[in-house]
C-alpha cells in the first residue's frame, strides 16, 4: 500500500503514450460446469480476476476467496502491471511536481475534516472490522495527507514509491505495489489464519496474525495484509523494473473509483519512472 514509513483494471485509453499491460478477464464461473448466478458466494464478477502477462511474470491472477466475499460484500480490488521501469532515488521532474500537488491538497483539504472524506471513512470502517484501530494505524493515503496538511515534508523513498504515493493521496485509494520478478504464481485474497507470520516492509520481526485480518498471498507466502501493509519480500526498490500494482477497495468504494485510481497510478508511474 502507499508507503509512508508505509491497479485491477486499466481502460484502453493510455494517457502517457506508453502502454501498460491489460488483458481479458477470466472468472471462476468459466471453470464450473453448472453456471453460478450473480449473488452466489461462488460468483466472481469479471473485475475480480485478471490475468497479467510478461516474460518475467508469465501469468498473474487476482482470485478473491468466496468466503471472504461473503464476509465483506462489496470488497473489490484491481491489478495493473507496468513494465520497463527505471527507478531512481530522486528525479528532477518529480521533485518539481511534488510541491505543486502538495499545494493543491493544502488548498482543498482541511486536517480537522480529513477523516470524514468518503473514501477515507470507508477504509476506517473496514479497519475496525479486521482488527485494526484506524486512530493508531491510519489508512495510507490519510496518513500521507495528514503529514502535508500539518506542514510536514512528504516522505520520499524512491521515484516509484513516491509516484504511487502521490497517486494514493490524489485518489484517496490504498495502493499496493509488488515487484513482479519476486511475485510467483497467482495472487489470492483471503482471510488470514491465526498463527500465520508476516514480515512487512520496515518490520524488524514477523508479526503473528490473529485470524481476523484480510491477506493477499502468492505461491511463496503472504505479500500483503490488506489493505495497509506490503511484504518485505515483494517490495519495490531502485532495482525494480516490472511492478504489479493493486488498487485496494473496501465496501463503500465502487469499482469505477478503483479503475480511476489504477489509471492515475499508471500515469504517475510512467511519467516519472521512464
Amino acid at each position: 500500500m502507499a508507503r509512508d514509513g508505509r491497479g485491477s483494471h486499466v481502460t484502453p485509453t493510455e494517457r502517457s503514450g506508453v502502454k501498460a499491460k491489460t488483458w481479458p478477464l477470466e472468472t471462476h464461473t468459466r471453470r464450473i460446469a453448472t453456471p453460478v448466478r450473480a449473488g452466489s458466494a461462488l460468483y466472481i464478477t469479471p473485475r475480480r480476476t485478471r490475468y497479467l502477462r510478461s516474460p518475467r511474470c508469465p501469468a498473474v491472477r487476482l482470485i478473491v476467496d468466496p468466503q471472504l466475499r461473503e464476509a465483506f460484500p462489496g470488497l473489490d480490488a484491481h491489478l495493473v502491471q507496468v513494465d520497463g521501469l527505471r527507478v531512481l532515488e530522486r528525479e528532477d521532474r518529480l521533485d518539481a511536481f511534488v510541491p505543486v500537488l502538495v499545494q493543491e491538497f493544502r488548498e482543498v483539504l482541511r486536517l480537522e475534516t480529513l477523516k470524514d472524506e468518503p473514501h477515507l471513512r470507508a477504509y476506517r470502517d473496514f479497519y475496525w472490522r479486521v482488527g485494526i484501530d484506524p486512530t493508531k494505524i491510519r489508512p495510507a493515503s490519510e496518513a500521507l495527507l495528514r503529514r502535508v496538511l500539518q506542514g510536514k515534508e512528504l516522505p520520499r523513498i524512491n521515484t516509484l514509491v513516491d509516484a504511487y504515493n502521490l497517486a494514493s493521496m490524489k485518489t484517496r485509494i490504498a495502493i499496493a505495489a509488488f515487484d513482479a520478478v519476486h511475485t510467483h504464481g497467482d495472487l489470492r485474497m483471503r482471510l488470514g489464519r491465526a498463527g500465520e507470520s508476516f514480515l512487512g516492509i520496515g518490520m524488524e520481526a514477523p508479526a503473528v496474525l490473529k485470524g481476523v485480518e484480510v491477506v493477499c498471498e502468492d505461491d511463496d507466502g503472504l505479500v500483503a495484509i490488506y489493505p495497509y501493509r506490503d511484504a518485505h519480500r515483494t517490495r519495490v526498490t531502485t532495482t525494480t523494473t516490472d511492478t504489479v500494482f493493486m488498487t485496494c477497495g473496501v465496501p463503500g468504494i465502487s469499482a469505477p473509483v478503483l479503475v480511476e485510481a489504477a489509471d492515475t497510478t499508471k500515469e504517475f508511474v510512467e511519467r516519472f519512472c521512464r
